[in-house]
């Protein structure tokens, strides 16, 4: 469907919930925020169901929507969610029961009930879900501020090779709408915590570098969040680091994540395609960013991935 077909099938529903995925992103909880408060003013009743995962960095945009937690829906729709495996553990419950979807990821698995709108051309949800709230009944501040923050942390603050002139155009529709422009700016994109500066340090000095230097290789252990006392906010958007050495064009993230398993996450050029390389791990994303969680330790997560990466890069 198109934003304004969804708008208009939306507008027939009512006590909507709306569903992030899991390790949510400034993407899934912008986007829920926003469609969130557009339903609301509607007259409708619409509420986002907390994240476990939420972190302090996000949360303002999203808990004045929180569910209560006695809520019954009757419509369901995720926003940035690709697949069911990607719900988080309180939302899986409703696997079965998703009734829309709305993305941006190529890699989207079709599972909602009653379609979707997904436009993998976006380089990001917000872009989607700022038309259809714009068909709704037009932009707040408040809204603004939270698509915002959804668009320019899945660019990277606009500089990602999936930002495109509509991803600009959507930044300065949202500036004229009243966004908190310098807040968002200064909260994801100028501002790092001491234990942050320390992991970054201890990441760098000990990246590894295998196809000739174009790959280069980072793992995260648990051991290294404690040592310099690192929260979840501290570990945000550390797969980006590597991606700047001069030379490589697929750097490779490996977190080892508290129950275990490893969390992947892939950045590439026009060689690999990282999309294709998580597929094989059992992911998805976008050609050029993508991830996957294996149920392994880092190391062999690490070994896995690389063969991935073997199996799809071009020489």
């Amino acid at each position: 469907m198109t934003p304004q077909e969804t708008a208009a099938l939306l507008r027939e529903k009512d006590r909507f919930l709306i569903l992030t995925h899991v390790r949510p992103d400034g993407d899934t909880v912008g986007c829920a925020a926003a469609l969130c408060e557009a339903l609301q003013n509607l007259g409708k009743t619409a509420y986002v169901l907390p994240n476990p995962e939420l972190t302090s960095i996000c949360a303002d945009y999203v808990t004045p929507f929180h569910a209560p937690a006695d809520y019954a829906p009757d419509y369901v729709v995720s926003t940035d969610v690709a697949s069911l495996g990607l719900l988080p553990d309180n939302a899986k419950k409703y696997a079965g029961a998703i009734d829309f979807a709305i993305d941006h990821h190529p890699s989207y698995e079709g599972f909602a009930k009653e379609g979707a709108c997904v436009e993998s051309d976006k380089a990001a949800a917000g872009e989607v879900v700022y038309e259809i709230v714009r068909a709704l009944g037009g932009v707040t501040p408040r809204m603004a501020t939270a698509l915002y923050c959804a668009v320019s942390t899945d660019t990277g603050c606009f500089v990602y090779n999936n930002t495109t002139a509509n991803t600009h155009r959507i930044a300065a529709a949202l500036i004229e709408a009243g966004c908190d422009v310098q807040g968002v700016n200064k909260r994801h994109f100028r501002t790092k915590s001491q234990s942050r500066i320390a992991l970054e340090s201890a990441i760098m000095s000990s990246v590894e570098y295998h196809d000739g230097g174009r790959v280069a290789v980072v793992t995260v252990p648990q051991a290294l969040l404690r040592s310099v006392h690192a929260t979840a906010d501290d570990a945000e958007e550390i797969s980006s680091m590597a991606g700047v050495i001069e030379g490589v064009d697929c750097a490779l993230t490996v977190r080892e994540l508290e129950n275990g398993q490893s969390k992947i996450s892939l950045r590439t050029g026009d060689r690999v395609n990282a999309t294709a390389a998580c597929k094989l791990l059992g992911g998805g994303g976008h050609a050029q960013a993508a991830g996957a969680t294996l149920d392994c330790p880092l190391d062999e997560a690490r070994e896995q991935a690389l063969a991935a990466i073997a199996a799809v890069a071009k020489n």
